[in-house]
């Protein structure tokens, strides 16, 4: 049976490391970080490079568009507990309270 080789994303740097010494074309192995590991054998062995995912970006919300938010939550709870809807009205409570903490920290 052949033995799988895990993906070089989960290697240690120490395995990596082993496995470029092995490689022709790369020099300075001791020195290199483990992403630059990876780039070198990567291109020894002639591997494209993934695709990074992307990252999660915040969107700043300024405070007066978290008061709105409030606002129409506001109404939507006094709807709910009007229609004696307690387990929902208490949900939009929680998510209130969180924007209204948000507004504080946008301040």
């Amino acid at each position: 049976m052949e033995k799988k080789e895990k993906p070089l994303e989960k290697m240690t740097a120490k395995e990596l490391r082993e496995m470029a010494l092995g490689l022709e074309g790369i020099q300075g192995v001791h020195a290199m970080k483990k992403e630059e590991l990876l780039k070198a054998i990567r291109a020894a062995k002639g591997i494209p490079e993934p695709e990074e995912r992307a990252k999660k970006e915040r969107i700043k919300i300024t405070a007066s568009e978290l008061k709105k938010k409030i606002k129409e939550l506001r109404a939507k709870r006094e709807e709910l507990i009007q229609q004696k809807n307690w387990k929902m009205a208490e949900i939009l409570k929680k998510r209130i309270n969180r924007l209204k903490k948000k507004t504080r920290r946008a301040a």
